[in-house]
């Protein structure tokens, strides 16, 4: 299992995008992001902004920090 944050970060937006039955265009919608770039957040590939986590969050709707409470 990866510690690499922007890997562990990935897999829990994709963990709770899926337990909110969102697309990963829905979701980009809903947070007013480009829906590729869901995809490259994903699979960690990209280092993520604060903005863009507070985005994130509201498109699914939960609060910034459930984002984060899987990182170490």
């Amino acid at each position: 299992m990866s510690t690499d944050p922007r890997i562990v970060f990935g897999r829990r937006l994709k963990e709770l995008r899926i337990q909110c039955r969102l697309s990963q265009e829905k979701l980009a919608e809903l947070s007013n992001l480009h829906r590729i770039y869901v995809g490259v957040i994903e699979r960690g590939q990209q280092n993520i902004s604060l903005l863009n986590i507070v985005k994130l969050a509201h498109g699914l709707n939960v609060r910034p920090a459930k984002l984060l409470d899987t990182m170490r």
